[in-house]
């Protein structure tokens, strides 16, 4: 296919998106059982174009003048993928699979900026409504934060040390191009690459299936060795799910000590399974979700960790389809199950233990503000700081700008160039 007709295929998966209301990845998989003479190269470059679109949906729409799917994909194509105008316009005359031909109005506005008067929270290509939170978030560079969370993320890769080290990854990943990411110690990176740049397979080299490394965004290794854990401790990793990060712990500590697994959804926890025997982490526990599954836990546990539901905003640039679907009422919800989930893990600590909490939002209300109302409902905890943190996972001095009024530590695109995160760790009184 020629861009013209990825072009047009792009606005009939955005058209489907918007009018089935189906994810992205839904919609992509059925365009692609429908049209199978498309390759794989036409599929990734239909993709990118789609979800370019979504990232910058608000600024894209500004300058537009209209968020059609239409507008929205040929914004994506002059803007971002820098195609002229009237040469797109030709490359159209003569394929009988391009949409219709670019009125001058659309050459015009493509061609423009945006205007002075362009709201902040289209300039940041976020929700209107969550404009009051991310300025509390985030600060007085809402804007540019947003404007970060709305490129594309890198492909990030945890090396697991139980098996191999970061250089026989890089050695095995080689034809990648593979570069150490700048903060985790045990990561690897491929940074994306711009228009129709296929995102490497790396699930089907050898030293994935051999254990040697998982998938795992650079923020969610960060805070997974900000945890802590050590070897020979009695950890709770209440929230598993998949098992990303309790793969991460298990390797931090070395496969001494225990940790059990546990995630109220059957479902999500299913993958744990098979990933940890590729892994090789053999210290881990699962608990499936039955009642009393986690009695014998009450007051022994040295860590349990929380990775909250929530809403996550932290990961717009993965799924920007789901940054223009989250509601006032879906954060209400989340905040709330978040302050029910603190509740039932500090029971597991004993005294002196840690309680981490950890979630992919940049949201204060699911933030320090649910930190804030549990220590002032449980008043023998207290946050560890940020800095001791910090200087024990990396040996490092916090860089600045990732502390939070509640000694929490928060990681965005523009600061850290990973996803969102926040973490904090609650220690209960000895």
């Amino acid at each position: 296919m020629r861009l013209p007709g990825r072009l047009s295929a792009a606005i009939a998966v955005l058209t489907d998106v918007e009018t089935r209301k189906r994810p992205v990845s839904e919609a992509l998989k059925a365009w692609g059982l429908n049209n199978r003479f498309a390759g794989a190269g036409d599929r990734a470059a239909i993709g990118n174009l789609v979800y370019d679109a979504l990232r910058r949906r608000a600024s894209h729409a500004a300058l537009m003048g209209s968020d059609t799917p239409r507008a929205l994909v040929l914004a994506v194509a002059m803007r971002d993928w820098n195609q002229d105008p009237a040469a797109l316009n030709a490359l159209f005359a003569e394929d009988s699979h391009a949409p219709e031909p670019l009125t001058e109005e659309e050459m015009t506005r493509a061609a423009g900026q945006l205007s002075d008067d362009t709201p902040g929270w289209a300039m940041a290509d976020m929700p209107e409504w969550l404009v009051p939170s991310l300025e509390r978030g985030l600060g007085e560079n809402w804007i540019a934060e947003g404007q970060a969370m709305a490129g594309r993320p890198s492909l990030d890769l945890r090396t697991n040390l139980l098996k191999a080290s970061r250089e026989r990854v890089m050695r095995s990943l080689a034809r990648f191009n593979p570069a150490e990411t700048a903060i985790s110690p045990v990561g690897v990176t491929m940074p994306a690459g711009p228009g129709d740049a296929r995102t490497p397979n790396v699930t089907t080299d050898e030293g994935y299936l051999k254990g040697w490394f998982e998938v795992q965004d650079q923020g969610s290794q960060i805070v997974a060795a900000l945890a802590g854990a050590k070897p020979g401790e009695q950890v709770l990793d209440l929230c598993a799910g998949a098992g990303g990060k309790t793969l991460a712990l298990a390797a931090a500590m070395g496969n001494k000590g225990q940790i059990f697994a546990y995630d109220s959804d059957r479902s999500r926890l299913a993958p744990i399974y098979d990933r940890l025997k590729r892994n090789g982490a053999r210290n881990v526990q699962v608990r499936a979700p039955q009642p009393g599954a986690l009695d014998d836990l009450v007051g022994k546990m040295d860590r349990v960790v929380i990775d909250a539901p929530c809403t996550g905003t932290g990961t717009w640039r993965r799924r920007p389809d789901t940054k223009w679907k989250l509601s006032p009422e879906l954060l209400a919800q989340r905040v709330t199950e978040q302050a029910a989930i603190l509740a039932e893990g500090q029971r597991y600590l004993k005294p002196g233990g840690v309680l981490v909490y950890i979630t992919c939002s940049i949201l204060p209300e699911e933030n320090d503000d649910q930190v804030a109302a549990f220590i002032a409902a449980n008043p023998g905890f207290a946050s560890v700081a940020p800095a001791e943190l910090w200087q024990a996972a990396f040996g490092t001095a916090l860089p600045p700008n990732l502390s939070t009024s509640q000694s929490g530590i928060a990681l965005t695109p523009l600061r850290t160039g990973t996803d969102g995160f926040y973490f904090n760790a609650l220690r209960l009184a000895a």
